[in-house]
């Protein structure tokens, strides 16, 4: 998308397991992908477990940035996370993107809290080169989660790498 760069979506699951283990199996495939040395934009919904992990990793990187697309306002969309500690984690990395940008649908959009996450996961799509999916290859448990997002990047050419975790 940006020139030198290669801008990295992630979508996965909330709860890992493993995290430690699964944040070296990122930084491996990011290595593979930056190649000789590109640098990575991760495009990241900052929703807790994977899409954190993966921003963390990138930030982490030489010339790593984030771009956060979120599927609510910050100011609700922090109802759906744990704890006061996951609370101040997003708002470290939205503090950290270059850009965020709150998805908004047309009126005629559904506006249950799923579709949100599903037009917000469709907008990272759209903005990245490449998916990263943490996945545990399960079907997946409503609209906008991480089997969606794999199947969606398939039907429009995006190309996907998938690192295999369980859930937390």
């Amino acid at each position: 998308m940006g020139e030198g760069e290669l801008w990295v979506g992630v979508t996965g699951h909330r709860a890992l397991a493993r995290p430690d283990e699964v944040a070296a199996e990122v930084d491996a495939v990011l290595d593979r992908l930056a190649g000789d040395g590109q640098a990575i934009v991760a495009v990241s919904g900052l929703a807790e477990g994977a899409d954190r992990l993966v921003a963390q990793r990138v930030l982490a990187r030489p010339g790593g940035r984030l771009v956060a697309l979120l599927p609510f306002a910050p100011v609700d969309y922090v109802a759906d996370f744990a704890d006061a500690a996951s609370v101040q984690e997003f708002t470290d990395l939205l503090t950290a993107a270059d850009e965020h940008e709150v998805i908004i649908g047309s009126p005629s959009d559904d506006w249950t809290r799923e579709a949100a996450y599903e037009r917000a996961g469709h907008a990272m799509l759209d903005r990245c080169d490449v998916l990263l999916a943490l996945w545990d290859g399960q079907p997946g448990r409503g609209r906008g989660g991480t089997a969606d997002m794999v199947f969606e990047a398939g039907l429009i050419g995006r190309p996907v790498e998938v690192v295999t975790v369980e859930r937390g």
